[in-house]
């Protein structure tokens, strides 16, 4: 996982850039495939990630957060770790803990690697 910079959802959200978005998207389309298993009913939908990151400061108060954003807009940072599982996170109504439903342990499986995304967080 390479990590870089910080960015937010305006109101309300800092988070740390995830650059390589490729692998985690690759992962959220398969679990997306079998989404009809994972719905309830039509109020209860599974949500999947569309924008991988890493947030720092969440559910900020107007005030917060343009003071958070203020702090971190021009920071730098960057990191970058080797990911061994994911896990899927399930929360019931009216619950504010995450509870882990399944742990997918990395196969150390061969990766399809394109020659432009090789050299992607040098440019």
């Amino acid at each position: 996982m390479e990590l870089k910079g910080f960015g937010s959802f305006p109101a309300h959200t800092v988070y740390i850039n995830v650059t390589s978005k490729v692998q985690i998207m690759d992962i959220v389309k398969e679990l997306r495939a079998s989404q009809k298993l994972m719905k309830l009913d039509d109020d209860n939908k599974p949500h999947f990630l569309t924008e991988p990151h890493i947030s720092i400061a969440r559910k900020l108060q107007p005030w917060q957060y343009e003071k958070s954003w203020m702090e971190y807009e021009h920071k730098h940072f960057h990191g970058r770790f080797i990911a061994d599982h994911v896990l899927l996170l399930k929360r019931r109504e009216n619950m504010k803990a995450w509870q882990t439903t399944e742990k997918f342990v990395f196969q150390n499986m061969k990766s399809e690697t394109t020659q432009g995304n090789l050299f992607a967080s040098i440019f």
